[in-house]
C-alpha cells in the first residue's frame, strides 16, 4: 500500500492522502480582494486530487502586503469576496483548505515578480514598511520603522482578527508565514532582528514575538480549526537563523498546541546561498519531526513519485507539499497514483478520461456511455 495515499489526520481534520498545495502567491488581487483569477486558479488545484490545499500568503493587513497585488483577509469585505470561491470548491472538491496567515514586514511594498519584484520606495508609489528593527532587507531598499510597543500590539490584533475571519469561511486550517523572510521570520533571525528590548538579543527575545502572534491565534479559533506555521529552517547565511534554532522554536510552538511545522528554509537575506536540488529541504523536516515529535510537511523540489513516497515511507516528513510542480502538471496526484497503484479523488465529469490500464485510479471504472465516445 502506498504511504503517500495513506489517510492523514491534520489536527482534528482528516485528510485523504498525504500531499499538500503549497501556498503560492498570484499577485492578482485589486486592493486585497479575489479576482476572477482565484477562482480559476484555486478551483483547477482543488480538483488535483491532492489532500490539502494552502491558499497563498494572504495579508492581515494592507501594509503587510508584499505588493500591492496581494490577496487580502484585513476586513470583512475581503471574507465575503471569499465566500464564493470556497463555496464553489466545496461543491466539487473534497479537498481541505487552509490559509496562510502572513504579514511581509521589510519585505512589503515589492513590485510583482513579472515586473522584477524589486522594493518599491515611498518616492516611487510605494509605502512605509516595518520590521523588528530600522534594517533594509538590501541597502538600498526602503528602510523600515522599528516596530514600537503599539506596533506590536496591532499586528497581533491583525492576525486573530484574520485567523477569525478564516474560521468564519469555514475553512479547516490556518498556517501563520514565518518563513521567506517575512515579519515573523524578521523577529527570529538575528541578521534582522537587532532589538535591544525583550523581543531582542537572547534566542528566546527573538522567538517571543511569533510565539505571541501564534498564542493569540490558537486561542482564537476553535480547535477544530488546525493551526501550524511555516518556517525557514535555516537563512543560509553565516550567523542567521538555522535549523539548532528552529528545533528550539518548533519545541516551543509544541507547547503552545501548534498542529503541523511546514518547513522551508531561505529568503531573509540576499546573501543567501542555498544549494538547490531534488529535495533539499527536506532533512530539516526531518530533524525537526526527530527532535520534536511534530508533524511536518517536507516541500522543495519534490517532483517525483517515487521520491515522495519515500519521503513519507521513510518517515522524513508526515505529508509533502508541491507549488511550482503542481503548477507545471495539475494533475500531478492523479499520476503519481496511478505510478504508485494508488487511488485519488476525481470529479465524476472526469472519470472518462480514466486509462484503460489504470481501472481502478479514481476508485471507479472507466466510464463508457450511449452517448458517444469516451
Amino acid at each position: 500500500m502506498s504511504q503517500l495515499f495513506s489517510p492523514y489526520t491534520l489536527g482534528q481534520t482528516p485528510l485523504k492522502n498525504r500531499i499538500a498545495i503549497a501556498p503560492m502567491c498570484q499577485y492578482s488581487a485589486t486592493d486585497g480582494l479575489p479576482a476572477d483569477w482565484h477562482m480559476i486558479h484555486l478551483g483547477s488545484l482543488a480538483l488535483s486530487g491532492a489532500a490539502l490545499l494552502i491558499l497563498e500568503a494572504t495579508a492581515v493587513s494592507p501594509e503587510g502586503r508584499i505588493s500591492a497585488q496581494d490577496l487580502g483577509l484585513w476586513s470583512d469585505e475581503h471574507r465575503r469576496a471569499l465566500q464564493p470561491i470556497v463555496a464553489a470548491i466545496r461543491r466539487h472538491s473534497p479537498i481541505v483548505l487552509a490559509v496562510q496567515l502572513a504579514h511581509a514586514g521589510r519585505k512589503a511594498s515589492s513590485a510583482v515578480p513579472w515586473e522584477g519584484g524589486g522594493n518599491i520606495l515611498v518616492e516611487d508609489g510605494g509605502w512605509q514598511t516595518v520590521a523588528p528593527s530600522a534594517v533594509p532587507h538590501a541597502e538600498d531598499e526602503t528602510v523600515p520603522v522599528a516596530l514600537d510597543d503599539a506596533g506590536l500590539a496591532k499586528v497581533k490584533q491583525d492576525f486573530v482578527d484574520a485567523a477569525r475571519r478564516v474560521h468564519d469561511l469555514g475553512i479547516e486550517a490556518i498556517e501563520l508565514h514565518g518563513a521567506h523572510g517575512y515579519l515573523l521570520h524578521q523577529f527570529l533571525s538575528p541578521l534582522s532582528n537587532q532589538r535591544t528590548d525583550r523581543y531582542g538579543g537572547s534566542l528566546e527575545n527573538r522567538m517571543r514575538f511569533p510565539l505571541e502572534v501564534f498564542k493569540e491565534v490558537r486561542a482564537a479559533v476553535p480547535r477544530s480549526v488546525a493551526v501550524g506555521m511555516r518556517i525557514s529552517a535555516s537563512d543560509w547565511v553565516e550567523g542567521g537563523w538555522d535549523v539548532e534554532q528552529s528545533v528550539v522554536f518548533a519545541n516551543e510552538l509544541k507547547k503552545l498546541g501548534t498542529d503541523f511545522m511546514h518547513v522551508s528554509s531561505g529568503g531573509l537575506s540576499p546573501k543567501q546561498k542555498i544549494p538547490v536540488g531534488p529535495g533539499y529541504q527536506v532533512g530539516f523536516a526531518e530533524r525537526i519531526r526527530r527532535e520534536t515529535g511534530l508533524p511536518t510537511i517536507g516541500v522543495g523540489l519534490i517532483t517525483e513519485a517515487a521520491q515522495a513516497e519515500a519521503i513519507v515511507a521513510q518517515g522524513q516528513a508526515d505529508m509533502v507539499a508541491l507549488a511550482r510542480g503542481i503548477l507545471y502538471d495539475p494533475r500531478w496526484p492523479w499520476h503519481a497514483a496511478a505510478q504508485l497503484g494508488a487511488q485519488v479523488d476525481a470529479p465524476p465529469q472526469y472519470w472518462r478520461c480514466q486509462p484503460h490500464d489504470q481501472k481502478q485510479l479514481f476508485g471507479a471504472p472507466p466510464v463508457t456511455s450511449r452517448l458517444g465516445q469516451r
